[in-house]
């Protein structure tokens, strides 16, 4: 059986994804299909901030990070390191903590300094180190929603222009774009109060969170219209 717990980290979540998932990605995924499916599962998200329909959003979320994992495992990307290389505990443009790009605007991205004593050992503790950089007592679900939807948008984009160039430079941005992701994210849960661990915890608690099967045997069907 194959589970997360709680207390493990993104690395450990990604590392679960492949596990369960990845030959059912394999046979029925491209990587750009895989892209839309998270892109899919983020819109039924933001549907659920609209509506005022915590249990649809907190569901849709989960699942749109379990599709950006398989789109990180497909690419052969660590998304726990490109998410510290991007948020070394800072803002990743005005380099802060908390974020002061609202009241200083800084017209260009800062060189950050990382130290790793401050790296999150576990996924509830970089949701903490999220929240220290994005106070979610700054903007509301809603505000929160608009910039996630944003960058999923961006990672989709950056797929699409990496798999019709397939250059360095474009590979290197989808890295980008998928931590950039991963923060909106968080700026969500944290504004709407979802404990991604914990949920996360609870949703794949026994493999696949839909047949329960180790690889998950869900036909084409029903994954599409879970």
């Amino acid at each position: 059986m194959a589970s997360f717990s709680s207390k493990d980290s993104l690395a450990d979540f990604q590392k679960f994804n492949y596990q369960v998932y990845g030959p059912i990605d394999d046979r029925f995924y491209t990587a750009a299909e895989l892209a839309t499916q998270h892109q899919r599962f983020a819109m039924r998200a933001i549907k659920g901030i609209r509506k005022g329909e915590p249990v649809r959003l907190k569901n849709n979320l989960l699942v749109s990070l379990s599709f950006l994992m398989a789109v990180a495992n497909r690419f052969h990307i660590d998304t726990e390191e490109e998410t510290w290389r991007r948020f070394p505990a800072l803002c990743s443009y005005c380099g802060s903590r908390p974020c002061v790009c609202k009241s200083q605007k800084p017209t260009k991205r800062r060189t950050l300094k990382r130290d790793s004593k401050l790296r999150p050992k576990d996924l509830a503790n970089l949701q903490k180190m999220f929240e220290s950089i994005y106070p979610s007592s700054t903007r509301s679900a809603e505000h929160a929603g608009i910039h996630f939807a944003e960058e999923v948008g961006e990672v989709g984009e950056a797929i699409f222009s990496f798999l019709t160039s397939h250059a360095e430079k474009q590979f290197q941005a989808v890295k980008v774009e998928i931590a950039d992701c991963i923060s909106c994210l968080f700026g969500i849960a944290n504004s709407a109060g979802i404990d991604v661990a914990k949920e996360l915890g609870t949703m794949f608690k026994n493999n696949c969170h839909v047949c329960h099967n180790l690889p998950c045997t869900c036909s084409f069907k029903k994954v599409a219209r879970y």
